[in-house]
Formats: C-alpha cells, sequence, structure tokens
C-alpha cells in the first residue's frame, strides 16, 4: 500500500515554483520565436509537450523511493559512460560537434543526464566514506576519477560548458561534506597545470575565441565576438520596466542569435526590463534556497548529498547563463534551467525536481 504521509507531505512549494519560472519560459520563447518562419510545430509548443512529458517524470521519479536508487547508481554510471564512448565513435555531428545520439526515431545528448546520475554516484560514495575532520587528498582520488572520465569525453565532444557544469556540481558536493585546508590549496595548485593543458590540448579555436572575447568583445565584433555584444546591447536597451511583450527590437529584427535558446535571459531582459529580470531571479533564488532547505532537513546522507547535488546543478546553470549573456562570464552554451528551449534539457532539469520532491516527501520516513 502507498503510504498516505506522501502525499500529506507533497512539497507545493517546489512544484509551485517550477510552475511558474517554466510558465514564464513558455511565453518568452513564444516571444524570441516569433519572427521565425516555422516548418512544424511552433518552439513553445514543443516546449510545452516537453514540460508535460517532465511532469511525467517527475511524477516517475516521485513514486519510487530515493534509497533504492543507492543499489543502481554505479550501474547508471557505467552505463552512460559507454553511451558517451559511443556518441564520439557513432554521433551525430552537427555545427561541428558531435554531442547526439541517434536511435530511430529520436537522438537523445548523454551528456545532459550524465548531470543526474554523476550526482547519485557521488551522493553515494560519499555518504559510505564520511570523513570526519574532512576530506583528504587521499580521499578525493576515487571522485576525481568518478568525474575526469565524463568530463574528458563530453570536453571531446566538445561540450566544454556541461562539462564545466558537472565539475563544479562535484566540488559542491565535495565543499558540502568539507574538505581539509591542505586538500584545499592542493586543488588550487592542481588548477593552474590543468587550465594550461586545456587550453593546450582540449579547447578548439572556437572556444578559445569566446574566452578572448569575454576579455574583449570588440576584438571581433562582427565574428565571434558578436553573441555578447547583441546580448549586451538587448539586456541593457531593456531599461527599468522593458520594451514590451514582443516588442523587443533586437529580438523581433533577429539581432540577437540564439534568443530562444542559450540566450533566452536577453530576450526576457530586453522585453521585461530590470522589474521583470528582478522577479524572475528571486524565483530562482528562491528556488536555489528550497531546495537547500530539502537538503538540510533530510533525515539521512545520502538523501542529504543528492538534494545538494541538484540545487548545485540548477544554481550553476543559472549562474553561468547569466552571467554569459550579461558578460561576466566567457558564453559556453549553457541554458536557463526551466526556462530556455531544449527539450533534453527540460528533461533533466524536471528528473532532478522530481529528485528534491521524492527527498522532501520521504524526510520523515528514516
Amino acid at each position: 500500500m502507498i503510504d498516505r504521509r506522501l502525499f500529506t507531505n507533497f512539497d507545493w512549494t517546489l512544484l509551485v515554483l517550477v510552475f511558474l519560472i517554466s510558465a514564464m519560459g513558455i511565453v518568452n520563447i513564444y516571444s524570441a520565436s516569433a519572427s521565425y518562419t516555422l516548418v512544424g510545430a511552433p518552439y513553445y509548443l514543443k516546449q510545452f509537450y516537453w514540460i508535460v512529458a517532465g511532469m511525467f517524470l517527475v511524477v516517475l521519479a516521485c513514486s519510487v523511493d530515493y534509497h533504492l536508487l543507492e543499489d543502481v547508481t554505479y550501474w547508471f554510471y557505467g552505463l552512460l559512460c559507454v553511451v558517451l564512448v559511443a556518441v564520439l565513435l557513432m554521433g551525430k555531428t552537427s555545427m561541428g560537434a558531435t554531442r547526439w545520439l541517434h536511435l530511430g526515431f529520436f537522438s537523445i545528448q548523454p551528456s545532459e543526464p550524465m548531470k543526474v546520475v554523476m550526482i547519485m554516484t557521488l551522493a553515494r560514495f560519499l555518504s559510505r566514506y564520511p570523513a570526519v575532520d574532512g576530506l583528504t587528498v587521499r580521499d578525493l582520488v576515487y571522485p576525481l576519477l568518478f568525474v575526469g572520465g565524463p568530463a574528458i569525453l563530453i570536453m571531446k565532444q566538445p561540450d566544454l560548458g556541461t562539462a564545466i557544469v558537472i565539475i563544479l556540481i562535484a566540488c559542491s558536493m565535495i565543499a558540502y561534506v568539507g574538505v581539509r585546508l591542505a586538500t584545499l590549496v592542493a586543488c588550487l595548485a592542481a588548477t593552474v597545470p590543468a587550465i594550461y593543458l586545456g587550453w593546450r590540448y582540449y579547447l578548439r579555436d572556437y572556444q578559445k575565441n569566446r574566452i578572448l572575447n569575454f576579455l574583449n568583445p570588440e576584438r571581433d565584433p562582427l565574428g565571434s565576438g558578436y553573441h555578447i555584444i547583441q546580448s549586451k546591447i538587448a539586456v541593457g536597451s531593456g531599461g527599468i520596466f522593458g520594451k514590451g511583450f514582443t516588442h523587443g527590437t533586437q529580438t523581433q529584427l533577429r539581432f540577437l542569435p540564439e534568443q530562444h535558446t542559450d540566450f533566452a535571459f536577453s530576450v526576457f531582459g530586453e522585453e521585461w526590463g530590470f522589474i521583470g529580470c528582478l522577479t524572475l531571479l528571486l524565483l530562482y533564488l528562491f528556488l536555489i534556497f528550497w531546495g537547500l532547505h530539502i537538503a538540510g532537513r533530510c533525515n539521512d546522507r545520502f538523501g542529504s548529498l543528492m538534494a545538494v547535488g541538484v540545487t548545485a546543478m540548477l544554481f550553476w546553470h543559472t549562474i553561468i547563463n547569466i552571467g554569459m549573456v550579461i558578460g561576466v562570464f566567457p558564453v559556453v552554451g549553457v541554458p536557463l534551467p526551466l526556462f530556455s528551449y531544449g527539450g533534453t534539457s527540460m528533461i533533466t532539469s524536471m528528473i532532478g525536481v522530481g529528485v528534491l520532491l521524492n527527498i522532501s516527501m520521504r524526510r520523515f520516513m528514516f
């Protein structure tokens, strides 16, 4: 029988926050794609379908006790690593990147579900090997191996943004567990050669140009620096109250590239201004704090670590995307969770939401 306490402890606050952000995203995608000439269903309608599919996965994720995931986590991790290798060998190449695996009627981007699987994997490992005085360098060997393999495979696609997000999620979970000061110093020292090797051997020319354009967007205003310049113009021209729904000139005249995906926040900023952006940011802030609240009141270490990991995933996606479109970070192609157009991203975010709801509903059972 189903425990009635699961329904009485359902986290409606989290679900309402997700619905509000997703609804604002659909409205924004409608405006961003209003000037497009499309064949088939419009983007905002496709996004609605992805949200419905995502809600089905939320219900599915809530119906299974999350403690059962501990027994299958490593199997999921191994399977996805094999799939990531398959992407490099036989994946679908688009715009110079090989990120998709064609499975007959549809394609998948395995790097997206790897975020959730990585959270599960690290949560299981760190919950089984607690460190009273903080993690040492030796304690971090296995977590770094767990993260390093998929991160390198994803960077080879190339997909620098997703690889960075996975690394930041891992760092957030490790920081939550706690590390010794000597370990922290050693890790910071190791980043210097890691950055050099990444720049020298892994980054493609266009990725290097994105970083250089972040430092000086005017070095190639009509080429690789065009995205960030137009994005900053769009956000800045919104002013206090914005230009109005479907009245953004940068958007409707198509000056803004990728305006329904990676630069969706630029469209929103131009049309709704500072007040609209502040409202959206407050919703995200509340969502992040609520995720940490769920982690804090969880009664077991595995669930708490998973809640922290999912919250970190949403947090870093939000920070990197908004920082990217306003010129604070380099352009790395990270979507705004629950807001930007994209089926795989929406499904991954919804699975994360389902995990948070699952943990919140079962907090009284252990």
